[in-house]
């Protein structure tokens, strides 16, 4: 089962006291999953939606809500369908009145084309409705990574803009975004999404996308402290490779004229070519501070390439490998 699916199911199995918030719900999933059609004559409208539960839900919602009746088909599946069963609800027989009740027709029998006011400026408890009547109707959560988004596709821009104002008033921001011509409501903040779960009712869902995102986010760490601690060791070794190639022709330069204490640094760094400059010092007879011994080996690379730069020859950087040159 998908978070989607998950998430969906919960809310449509939700029980609401308030007839004012199944009212709000109601007209949120008629406005995002439906429409208004002609037959005989006579106004009806038909919603479209994706599983038995739902339709359940928003069949009982209309026969004690509104006194109406209503019929259900199915739908075959075709090319550009969503994907699922697809049932319609259709209400014929007191359709206008419904479009009427529900803001799909305002009182001169003219198409509406957001949500009704009275909704997007209503309580909290009825806000919350409006959102779970849409995600119900046409919601789609995307699992917490880089594109984790809770994005509500929506029949045009007006029904965005009252829907973004309802998550405003509910203090979550959400955007519009439309993508080839149809307009959605988008939410991508991970904190925002679980938020927006929890004030709909989907409590369970909050609690499986707050935990999959606290997985993310510590696997996302762990793979930039790996990644952080291999640079570390790249470099690290890189750098010891570089020191026992400049040390190297340091020595060879100077030959014998190189300073006994030097030459001992310079010895030291040699046989033991992967150990630390404290590890060194701890390496020496007697033991030295990693100061110390950085001080004799810069100052043996630094005689070597005076003398190389006086007898006219490459200086300590001639050894370097061609992976570590420039």
């Amino acid at each position: 089962m998908t978070l989607t699916t998950e998430v969906r199911d919960e809310l449509s199995r939700l029980v609401v006291a308030r007839t004012d918030d199944r009212a709000a719900e109601l007209a949120s999933i008629v406005r995002f999953a439906g429409g208004l059609h002609t037959i005989s004559n006579r106004i009806a409208v038909e919603v479209e939606l994706d599983t038995l539960a739902l339709v359940g839900r928003v069949r009982r919602d209309i026969a004690e809500l509104y006194g109406l009746r209503s019929d259900v088909v199915s739908q075959p599946q075709s090319a550009g369908r969503r994907s699922g069963p697809e049932y319609v609800v259709r209400v014929l027989d007191g359709g206008e009145t419904l479009a009427r009740q529900v803001g799909l027709l305002d009182a001169r029998r003219r198409p509406i084309r957001g949500l009704p006011n009275r909704l997007t400026t209503g309580s909290r408890s009825e806000l919350a409705a409006v959102w779970r009547g849409a995600v119900l109707a046409a919601g789609q959560l995307t699992e917490p990574g880089r594109s984790a988004s809770l994005e509500i596709t929506c029949p045009g821009n007006e029904s965005a803009m009252a829907l973004v104002g309802a998550a405003t008033r509910l203090g979550i921001s959400a955007k519009i975004r439309e993508v080839r011509g149809v307009s959605r409501v988008v939410l991508r903040d991970g904190e925002a999404i679980g938020q927006m779960l929890r004030i709909m009712g989907a409590s369970r869902g909050a609690a499986s996308w707050d935990e999959l995102r606290q997985a993310r986010e510590v696997r996302a760490t762990a793979n930039r402290l790996v990644n952080f601690d291999d640079a570390n060791l790249r470099r690290s070794a890189e750098a010891a490779v570089a020191a026992c190639a400049r040390v190297e022709r340091a020595l060879e330069i100077l030959g014998d004229e190189v300073p006994e204490h030097l030459r001992y640094a310079g010895m030291l760094r040699l046989a033991h070519r992967e150990a630390s400059l404290d590890e060194l010092g701890h390496h020496a007879d007697p033991p030295m501070t990693k100061d110390a011994i950085a001080g004799r080996i810069r100052r043996l690379l630094a005689m070597a390439d005076k003398r190389a730069y006086e007898l006219g020859v490459p200086g300590t950087d001639a050894n370097l490998p061609a992976f570590l040159e420039g």
